[in-house]
């Protein structure tokens, strides 16, 4: 099953900001599983970076820091292969981690 993910934040008669990715479910084996059933994850499909230009570091807490970091490295890592030159370039630009 595919779920998306849509934080956001809406300023009412001024503007939005929206960050969407799709997640597949799929599941993982740990030690709850037994005692619980089938236990889920989620796989990110979308693989954009976030633009981090837009982002006040001092709002964010540290988990969420390494949560940008570690998707960041997955979208490098899954999408650096398929690219050359100058989208190559791009994309380790805009993956740096914060």
């Amino acid at each position: 099953m595919v779920t998306s993910n849509e934080p956001g934040v809406y300023r009412p008669g001024q503007w939005g900001v929206r960050i969407e990715n799709l997640l597949l479910n799929v599941s993982v084996d740990t030690p709850e599983a037994g005692a619980f059933g089938e236990m889920l994850e989620f796989e990110t499909l979308t693989l954009c970076p976030i633009d981090a230009r837009c982002i006040d570091r001092s709002l964010l807490r540290p988990d969420e820091i390494d949560w940008l970091n570690a998707y960041h490295a997955t979208v490098r890592a899954r999408l650096a292969p398929l690219l050359s030159g100058d989208g190559l370039a791009w994309l380790m630009v805009r993956t740096e981690a914060l």
